[in-house]
């Protein structure tokens, strides 16, 4: 996590515009470590102890390690430029929660959706929860050590997303690749592609 001190806790006085992001993903990819990597404020974390309740009802499979889960959001913020402002909302992944994203969704510009490659169907039911919504996204594939490694383009048709659909690595425990990514998305919900996406929902 990005250490912080008072100082970076109040904006600039020079931040013209504040926006809403939405960060998702299936169950353990990551949302949790990237809103953290990236937030110049202590990230607001709504993390739990998985306990034996959650053995059949979460797929913890290639999760071995995982020991808590998001159970209703994580919260950071970030400053991209003298003028901008990020305020992340990180929803959690698995299937019983998707109900709270309507809530986290509202008032959002656009949704960085975060993808696991070991795990790549798990991302569908994601990507089609977000066009249901209407939501422009941009896609972030978050490089484990032990992930395969594949071209942008063979990404983009494995989840059939259109052309104009930004796609970036990262490793969500780098601040730097992880903004770069929020960079994109924000350069794409800018563009005048991503108003027509969100126009014709």
């Amino acid at each position: 996590m990005v250490s912080v001190g008072s100082a970076d806790r109040y904006l600039p006085d020079t931040v013209q515009q504040a926006v809403k992001i939405l960060v998702v993903g299936a169950f353990g990819v990551g949302k949790t470590t990237l809103v953290g990597s990236v937030s110049e404020i202590e990230p607001l974390r709504t993390e739990e102890v998985m306990t034996e309740a959650s053995v059949g009802v979460d797929d913890a499979a290639g999760l071995d390690t995982k020991r808590t889960t998001t159970v209703a959001m994580d919260f950071g913020r970030i400053t991209l430029n003298s003028r901008l402002v990020l305020y992340l909302f990180g929803a959690p992944g698995q299937r019983r929660f998707w109900e709270l994203w309507d809530g986290l969704a509202e008032g959002a510009l656009g949704v960085l959706v975060i993808v696991d490659t070991r795990r790549l169907e798990d991302s569908f039911d994601v990507l089609e929860q977000l066009e249901l919504r209407g939501l422009p996204f941009a896609v972030a594939v978050n490089q484990f050590p032990d992930s395969e490694e594949y071209t942008a383009e063979e990404l983009r048709g494995a989840l059939d997303l259109l052309p104009r659909t930004p796609v970036v690595m990262c490793d969500a425990r780098e601040r730097g690749p992880s903004v770069d990514a929020l960079i994109s998305l924000v350069e794409y919900v800018s563009s005048d592609d991503a108003v027509r996406v969100k126009e014709s929902a």
